[in-house]
């Protein structure tokens, strides 16, 4: 997988993101709140919890907000009831994509999903149709900087449980299997290490170049995924340029 289509696609994730901060915080409350409904509402023993109030805090989500929706997913609050639905299709130019839900109206959300495809050159798929394409893995993210040093850094991680560690000209990639992640990115913090992505996601074993007319209907179509309130993450294989935005 080519190291530069990560950066680009954190890049481009990270615009959007500063864009709409409260839509943002309002995905991650959906998170939240199903997290502490299925496994309880204390971090410390609920792991999944414990790595999306990781991930949301990397956005500067409120301490306030995340203790709103734990409680409205403990039940202590009221509030909608989400379930988590994952989709695979193809994007413009055969891109195997996946996109993780959260969504109180299952045909709703279907038929939102399946337009956004049709309009961008692409089609839904059946369960299983691309995932094959996909490993899932912890992933960090750690922007190069003078004041961390690659091999105290290296050690660190692997010591703590990382499968790989990869240095780009961007930064550093730390990769771990998905059970392990919460065990490395605890240790990594008690350095006081800030992580521009954390998260447990999807990883591409392979990657599809675009055509520039495709490449438009591509960024279309993840324009339309994020701006979708029940969409929580979307995966793909496209090897996005290194100057994107």
């Amino acid at each position: 997988m080519a190291g530069h289509s990560k950066w680009a696609n954190i890049k481009h994730k990270k615009g959007k993101q500063d864009a709409v901060r409260g839509k943002i915080f309002t995905k991650f409350g959906k998170a939240l709140a199903v997290a502490a409904k299925e496994g309880g509402s204390d971090p410390e023993h609920n792991a999944k919890l414990r790595d999306i109030i990781a991930k949301a805090k990397v956005q500067n989500m409120p301490n306030d907000n995340i203790e709103r929706a734990i409680k409205r997913g403990a039940g202590e609050l009221d509030g909608s009831h989400y379930e988590e639905i994952v989709y695979e299709g193809y994007g413009p130019g055969g891109v195997a994509v996946i996109v993780e839900a959260l969504t109180d109206n299952k045909n709703r959300t279907a038929g939102d999903i399946r337009h956004i495809f049709d309009k961008n050159g692409g089609n839904l798929g059946t369960s299983g149709c691309v995932s094959f394409l996909f490993d899932r893995k912890g992933q960090l993210m750690i922007e190069r900087s003078h004041d961390i040093d690659e091999d105290e850094l290296m050690m660190l991680a692997l010591d703590a449980g990382a499968e790989d560690f990869v240095v780009e000209e961007e930064g550093y990639e730390i990769v771990t299997d998905p059970n392990e992640f919460g065990t490395v990115r605890e240790a990594l913090e008690k350095e006081d290490l800030s992580f521009i992505s954390a998260e447990v996601a999807m990883i591409p074993t392979t990657e599809t170049s675009l055509t520039p007319e495709d490449i438009k209907k591509m960024q279309k179509m993840l324009d339309m995924f994020d701006d979708h309130d029940d969409i929580q993450e979307v995966y793909h294989n496209w090897s996005m340029p290194e100057d994107m935005e």
